[in-house]
């Protein structure tokens, strides 16, 4: 496969899953920042903006809902929106029109197409439930009809590294307001996970279990430990290496490192330095990004001529 259409590939499933996992994270907190009155606005808004990795207002600016709304949903030029995740999942598949399906690419572009450019505060759970629709409709699409190649594992493995990614985001910010919230059951709901997470633990939710259920369960495909290990099927699947040999490529060698501190530490150790062990959670997945690139999308790849030779 070219270089170019996997490294399309692999943008399409991170943009679909960021934009998906932006939408869950700003419909808990921009819910809870209206439904609480005793939380500090700035404080917390600039608190998410930063877990989001997106660019702060100065000091002297005063952050409101509607500021972190209109810079994580609709700003086009904004990395960490919305807006711009739905518009680079978009350009990718186009970029990698001959290998995307048809229903696909009309998804996406269609997606693209209809993102509005403003939203009434009113309508914020509307919006993000439609983004979430249709995140869902491109992965159903893609689940369903492409063949388990190495075209269908560059998209697993794009949208595995970013669920990893955004769920360590997720708990990172319920540090954000620890004294009111967001609740445990919040947060599962948020990820679509409190159903999963009764019939697994067969009661209310508590720090520990919650925690543990999102970290380390191995069946609930929007945890962290199952995003990782989905990751590095992939990566196996791409690229089957000598079962004599230790792990030799740089992505797996970070993916298996990260996975084994958070399965053999004790759950109530992680809990107690949260966003910490969240922060090297993405950090791992970012690293690993940047080691996917270098082996599978170098950017300096083109032949240097010299005379005759090259």
């Amino acid at each position: 496969m070219l270089s170019r259409i996997a490294e399309s590939l692999f943008w399409i499933g991170r943009y679909i899953e960021r934009s998906d996992g932006t939408a869950r994270i700003l419909d808990v907190h921009l819910q809870l920042l209206l439904e609480d009155p005793w939380i500090e606005e700035n404080l917390a808004c600039r608190s998410l903006l930063a877990v989001m990795g997106a660019d702060i207002p100065p000091d002297d600016h005063e952050l409101t809902r509607a500021d972190v709304l209109d810079i994580l949903a609709v700003d086009r030029t904004q990395p960490a929106s919305i807006a711009y995740s739905l518009g680079a999942a978009r350009e990718n598949a186009r970029r990698a029109r001959e290998i995307v399906s048809t229903e696909l690419w009309e998804c996406l572009n269609t997606t693209r197409a209809r993102m509005p450019r403003r939203i009434a505060v009113e309508k914020t759970h509307e919006f993000f439930a439609w983004v979430r629709e249709r995140s869902a409709l491109a992965v159903g699409i893609q689940e369903s009809a492409a063949s388990r190649d190495e075209a269908w594992h560059f998209f697993t493995l794009g949208r595995s590294l970013e669920r990893a990614d955004m769920t360590a985001r997720l708990l990172a910010t319920r540090s954000l307001t620890e004294a009111s919230g967001p609740s445990w059951t919040t947060i599962l709901r948020s990820c679509g996970a409190y159903e999963s997470y009764l019939r697994t633990y067969r009661g209310v939710p508590s720090a520990r279990n919650a925690a543990e259920f999102l970290l380390l369960d191995r069946l609930f495909p929007r945890s962290i430990l199952y995003s990782v290990s989905r990751a590095e099927q992939s990566l196996r699947d791409i690229e089957p290496r000598n079962t004599r040999l230790a792990v030799t490529d740089q992505a797996q060698r970070l993916l298996g490192q990260i996975r084994s501190q958070l399965e053999y530490r004790p759950i109530m150790d992680i809990l107690h330095d949260l966003p910490h062990q969240m922060d090297l959670v993405q950090e791992a997945t970012s690293e690993a990004s940047e080691a996917i690139r270098q082996r599978y999308f170098p950017t300096n790849a083109a032949p240097s001529w010299v005379g005759e030779n090259v």
